[in-house]
């Protein structure tokens, strides 16, 4: 080179080094342009490994509604729920008395009542033959000697003179004075109390046609059921207030169906059976709405509850209990001997079972679609032997709120039974015992029941659908 040439820069060895990762770059750019392009053939690459990766996983799980569920599936769904929707209508038109047949029964329940006497009745003939009127302890006197040949009493026990003035009723603003008998199981009364006075429906002027029965609990109850209204809507807001207008259809139903209809002489099992039909066909979508899950989980729910009504005939009628208790025995004094003591006892347990029942059937329900939206490419038995370790924990302590439950219940009587000193064997087949057993097992099978079932139910349900294809966002594109 000559000085006169231009100067020329050399060569360094770095572009050589420098040379390669711009090649290594390119070639990740051509790869990621190339993707898409040969999309189906890498994504049957991808399908060969052992799970292929959630649809819309770069993006996050769970974008986006769950797959939509087939045509086919819903047809078979509406198909088994539509006959056991009828069957609940055409229950509902052969079991529910007129409201003249009911008003009959009323009037003359009560007739029977009151002619039996009204100081000699208690428990639930009782409240058909008075009248409870409100009133308010003026005074609260101590415990004296009984002069009131009306109070069956021995003679020389304690009674506790009481004056109550009534607030309503025909002899409103008027003081009377009555006695309690005395005793622990006679509650005491302070100056200023709210009581209930049944009143016998005589001479309003007749101090002997009053009694004290109870005190008044009116407006505790409210505030804890507003308490108890505004917990479930803090919480679950348009859902939660969703469940208390379902709440309030259930009480209908009890209070304008399976009370009346019971009262008048009807098959107590079949009533039951169709007032929870009736239930979980309202109440499910009011609470849930209208949807192949909600769809789902009242079959899985109808499914049990059949189960468990043929178990309850069955056990019922193995172990020979009659229902017969002191409630039932009065309600029997009261109306006559049309009334089935062991059906009124099984139609309880189903009604009883189905508050446990939508719990689970639901939850199960909700599991799996969860579980199906989080990866839709999940089959039909990953779906259930997932959701069946969720319903392992759930029906295990379902069962034991019932046994719980029912334990809670019957306490005073299990206390009554140790006194006695008879052996576990002879406590646990005892009239009384025995029916909280049968009413603890039998819910507890079609609980168990219930779990695997409504889980295959809806693990094939939700498959149903046409899911997203693997590798491909579950978010709209740009």
């Amino acid at each position: 080179m000559t000085p006169e040439d231009p100067p020329t820069a050399p060569i360094p060895a770095v572009p050589e080094t420098s040379e390669r990762p711009s090649r290594a770059a390119r070639t990740r750019e051509g790869a990621g342009r190339s993707a898409p392009r040969s999309g189906p053939r890498s994504r049957r690459r991808a399908g060969s490994g052992r799970r292929a990766e959630p649809a819309g996983h770069g993006h996050g799980h769970g974008h986006g509604p769950a797959p939509a569920v087939g045509r086919t599936v819903r047809r078979l769904l509406a198909a088994l729920l539509v006959p056991c929707g009828l069957a609940v209508v055409v229950g509902l038109v052969l079991l529910a008395p007129s409201p003249s047949e009911y008003r009959a029964v009323l009037d003359g329940s009560h007739a029977a009542a009151a002619g039996s006497g009204a100081g000699t009745t208690t428990g639930a003939a009782a409240a058909v033959a008075t009248q409870p009127l409100d009133g308010t302890v003026v005074r609260a006197g101590a415990e004296a000697d009984c002069a009131d040949p009306t109070l069956a009493v021995e003679a020389g026990a304690g009674c506790f003179p009481l004056q109550v003035r009534l607030d309503e009723g025909p002899a409103s603003g008027r003081t009377i004075d009555t006695l309690l008998p005395g005793g622990p199981a006679t509650p005491r009364f302070a100056d200023g109390d709210a009581v209930v006075v049944a009143w016998s429906g005589g001479d309003p002027a007749d101090a002997s046609g009053y009694q004290v029965v109870d005190r008044q609990r009116g407006g505790s109850m409210l505030l804890l059921a507003g308490v108890f209204a505004l917990a479930v809507v803090l919480l679950g807001r348009w859902q939660g207030l969703a469940a208390l207008g379902a709440l309030g259809i259930t009480l209908l139903v009890l209070g304008l169906f399976v009370l009346p209809a019971l009262l008048t002489g009807a098959a107590p099992v079949p009533v039951a059976l169709v007032a929870s039909g009736l239930i979980v066909a309202v109440v499910f979508p009011t609470i849930h709405g209208f949807s192949a899950r909600t769809a789902t989980a009242a079959l899985g729910t109808v499914m049990s509850l059949g189960l468990i009504g043929v178990l309850a005939l069955v056990f019922g009628g193995l172990t020979r209990l009659t229902g017969l208790d002191d409630s039932s025995t009065e309600l029997i004094g009261v109306l006559g001997a049309g009334i089935d003591a062991r059906g009124l006892l099984l139609a309880g347990l189903i009604i009883g079972a189905l508050g446990v029942l939508d719990d689970v059937t639901v939850t199960q329900t909700s599991t799996v679609w969860e579980l199906h939206r989080a990866d839709p490419s999940s089959g039909t038995r990953e779906l259930y032997a997932a959701a069946m370790r969720v319903g392992r924990d759930h029906v295990a302590s379902a069962v034991n709120t019932l046994v719980l439950a029912y334990a809670g219940a019957a306490l005073p009587l299990l206390l009554l039974f140790t006194l006695s000193g008879r052996g576990v064997g002879d406590l646990l087949t005892a009239e009384d015992v025995a029916q909280e057993v049968l009413r603890t097992l039998v819910g507890s099978i079609g609980i168990v029941a219930a779990v695997p079932v409504t889980t295959l139910v809806a693990a094939v349900v939700a498959r149903s659908g046409r899911a997203p294809r693997p590798g491909r966002s579950a978010l709209p594109r740009a």
